[in-house]
């Protein structure tokens, strides 16, 4: 979801510290939103969706495929004896 906010943002010709002003709250957070390091509540999902002049479906949308790319089985790793970490000394 952040980055289809910061896409749409940046459309409207926000700065990241301009619109994180306008949907109160500081910028820094607006940041780990947008490199998605934290997440909304839906509150200020509802926030952000007014801020942009956007209906909340537009803030979801095209998020399904990239849901269920996340959700994706990670590929079978080989079964085997696991590599030490630890440097020689």
């Amino acid at each position: 979801m952040g980055q289809r906010i910061r896409e749409l943002r940046t459309e409207q010709g926000f700065s990241q510290e301009g619109f994180a002003d306008k949907c109160g709250v500081h910028r820094t957070f607006m940041g780990t939103i947008e490199r998605g390091e934290s997440n909304l509540s839906f509150q200020n999902i509802a926030k952000v969706a007014t801020t942009l002049g956007v209906p909340l479906s537009t803030l979801f949308r095209d998020l399904e495929g990239r849901a269920q790319m996340l959700a994706a089985p990670v590929a079978a790793v080989k079964p085997g004896k696991p590599k030490s970490t630890r440097s020689a000394r």
